[in-house]
């Protein structure tokens, strides 16, 4: 009976988990989509409901917490629970970055902008799409999907680089716009930090297979021992 208590009750944390990330993803997707219509009232309410992710967080961490404290759980029980306390924060922390971005598009206002819109959304796209998929991949304990994801990484730090281009050629070209084009420097940095975040969650799947953690730059299948 305790471990089918415990394995439904991690059942439940895992489900929470993936409604948290299903949050991030959301307000991702939000965030950028309101730097691009400048739609401030929308902005603000994705800044405000950073306020429910945080709250999601510390009701899961507590949770886990309660587990750990009251159920006995063995080793691996054990790293699958560390793992998702910090999957738990990671998480927490992409929200941030969403929350980030909608503030930038809150200081800009209605100010005209050329702004890298279209290397910004294929940022957003692709963090949000590695984070999916790292999730379920963490979910179903699946250590090769999880090798595979952070790969996509290189792409996201291309797309940096050319916005980070196109940013200081903004500046240059028309200076009175520097502050405002400078906040577009926050935003291109927060969706890449959330690539770097969704290899963190990788890295915890890698753990929860194999009991090891692993670095995930230049790791490939065939280094785990699954």
């Amino acid at each position: 009976m305790p471990r089918n208590t415990l394995n439904r009750q991690l059942n439940m944390v895992q489900d929470e988990i993936l409604i948290l990330g299903s949050m991030v993803e959301q307000a991702t997707r939000a965030a950028v989509g309101t730097l691009k219509s400048r739609d401030l009232r929308e902005a603000k309410l994705v800044f405000e409901q950073d306020q429910i992710i945080n709250e999601k967080r510390f009701a899961i961490e507590n949770a886990i917490l309660i587990l750990m404290a009251t159920q006995q759980p063995m080793a691996r029980d054990l790293r699958t629970l560390a793992a998702l306390l910090e999957v738990n924060t990671e998480l927490e922390r992409m929200g941030d970055y969403a929350k980030g971005i909608a503030k930038v598009t809150l200081r800009m206002g209605e100010a005209d902008v050329n702004l890298p819109m279209v290397e910004i959304d294929q940022m957003s796209e692709l963090a949000v799409g590695m984070l999916h998929r790292a999730l379920g991949a963490f979910i179903e304990e699946n250590a090769n999907v999880a090798v595979a994801i952070p790969k996509e990484d290189d792409r996201i730090d291309e797309l940096f680089n050319t916005a980070y281009s196109k940013i200081l050629h903004e500046m240059v070209a028309n200076p009175s716009t520097i502050d405002n084009v400078n906040l577009a420097l926050w935003v291109i940095h927060n969706l890449e930090r959330m690539a770097d975040r969704v290899s963190n969650i990788c890295e915890r799947t890698v753990f929860i297979a194999t009991g090891e953690l692993f670095e995930m730059d230049g790791m490939d299948e065939e280094d785990l021992n699954v």
